[in-house]
């Protein structure tokens, strides 16, 4: 496994770490590419969870790019977006809870 103190794009250390059915991948960086790249590796993984951060009107732009990048239907439709359970989540700590309530529920 690389060094996690480093800083590496999405493509290059994820496959590193390794994305197996106890893994959830949530996409939170609010820059399309990057968050992309992320989700593209993921989707041909079994991990159990996908999510990305965003509302509705952004996953719609996302899920066009990704077809633009070749990812099917069936994998676009295993990222949750947009993320958490609603539990009315007004805070950054509010919103991490309500994610990883539905992490949890994916397990």
């Amino acid at each position: 496994m690389s060094d996690m103190s480093s800083t590496e794009w999405p493509q290059d250390i994820l496959p590193k770490i390794g994305l197996d059915p106890y893994t959830a991948v949530v996409a939170l960086s609010h820059v399309g590419h990057i968050d992309d790249e992320a989700l593209q590796v993921a989707v041909k993984s079994p991990c159990v969870y996908i999510g990305a951060l965003g509302s509705q009107r952004n996953h719609a732009k996302r899920k066009e790019r990704l077809k633009a990048a070749g990812i099917t239907d069936a994998e676009i439709a295993r990222i949750k977006s947009p993320i958490g359970i609603d539990i009315g989540a007004q805070s950054p700590a509010e919103i991490a809870v309500s994610v990883m309530a539905e992490v949890i529920l994916a397990v």
